[in-house]
């Protein structure tokens, strides 16, 4: 293949183009997307809420390796089933699908940084490839959820009804325990009705005005999984409604220097910020003048992925539903220009919590 399909940001908006498909060089590594998924990060930066310059985004899913430069290891073949951990620990240079090229492409050539700093996990071949779009979002809740498990919540607040807001609420008696109260708050009421909607769903469904009445039972962990603009805000719902014996993880964004008045001369920024790719393992947490325990993290360690990825197989249709909508390029294109435009997640009559998009479904791509 000389040339490829990819879905590329241009001109203010996205479309299906014609990319030349290079030869992977030393160290270089082509891959075939089967399925990837849309995320929450894409989406803001679609709304330029994020200044990432890749061209083509795109950095959850499962590919199969095409073609591998000199030197790779001797696991990586044509044919191996892989999973890219975008967010590279220690190398800001390689963050898939941000200031490198992603997976909503037929071919995506990755750079030898990813190799070399083991940023491509084989899979086992059974892999259910349909819920790859759940694998790294569930990773990343591995580990928000793992942090968390140190301080024996009672109640688990998680702020945000997107994929990793639902995956957090399935996902958190079998981190947290069976006893711990799970409580999710929406953005919107409309986002309340579909979770009720939904056969898995926490124990109270909220909007932030009825957080505000609440008076959880503590300790507390709290799970914000909300989009960078939001972020700030629902933290402090979280600091106005918790005692002191409150742990938060902050999953989503914040613009740079983000700071609250509750917590004053704390740049959230950069304690979100001083944990990346699963290092410091355990995370570093940062102790508030009121007692408040608050860390985050970027991204996740390939040991997050692969327990992702056994969960995923032990009970696939816990989590299934999730993947609302499921489509090619072209259709994600369509999403993709329907979101960029508007705050309203509805698409072809239906919320839209995970769009997976298929990209090469041939066994041999």
């Amino acid at each position: 293949m000389s040339a490829h399909r990819a879905i590329v940001r241009a001109g203010g908006t996205v479309s299906v183009a014609t990319r030349p498909t290079p030869a992977p060089r030393t160290g270089e590594l082509s891959v075939a997307t089967l399925c990837a998924g849309l995320c929450g990060t894409d989406i803001q930066i679609l709304r330029g809420l994020r200044d990432d310059p890749a061209p083509v985004i795109g950095h959850e899913g499962i590919a199969r390796v095409v073609a591998v430069g000199d030197d790779a290891p001797a696991w990586c073949t044509p044919g191996t089933l892989v999973a890219v951990n975008p967010t590279h620990p220690t190398d800001p240079g390689f963050l898939l699908g941000h200031n490198v090229d992603g997976l909503l492409q037929e071919r995506t050539l990755l750079p030898a940084a990813a190799l070399t700093g083991g940023m491509v996990v084989p899979l086992p071949a059974a892999t259910d490839v349909g819920l790859a779009p759940l694998l790294e979002p569930l990773a990343v809740v591995e580990y928000a959820l793992g942090a968390l498990s140190a301080f024996a919540p009672r109640t688990l607040l998680v702020l945000g009804d997107g994929t990793i807001g639902h995956l957090a609420v399935r996902a958190a008696r079998r981190k947290l325990g069976e006893d711990v109260r799970v409580v999710l708050v929406h953005h919107t009421a409309e986002g309340r009705v579909f979770s009720r909607s939904l056969p898995h769903h926490a124990d109270l469904l909220l909007t932030p005005a009825e957080l505000a009445a609440a008076r959880p039972a503590g300790p507390v962990a709290a799970l914000l999984a909300t989009p960078r603009d939001a972020t700030v805000a629902a933290l402090e719902a979280v600091l106005a409604v918790a005692g002191p014996d409150l742990v938060v993880d902050i999953v989503g964004g914040l613009p740079h220097g983000a700071r609250t008045a509750a917590l004053p001369g704390l740049d959230l920024a950069s304690v979100r910020a001083a944990n990346c790719g699963g290092l410091p393992d355990p995370p570093r947490i940062t102790t508030t003048g009121r007692g408040v325990r608050l860390f985050g993290h970027r991204g996740v360690a390939n040991h997050h992925l692969l327990t992702a990825a056994a969960e995923l197989a032990l009970a696939p249709g816990h989590y299934r539903d999730l993947i609302t909508h499921e489509t090619d390029l072209a259709g994600a294109a369509r999403v993709m220009r329907r979101l960029a435009g508007s705050r309203n997640r509805v698409i072809d009559g239906r919320r839209l919590v995970k769009c997976a998009v298929r990209i090469n479904d041939r066994e041999d791509a």
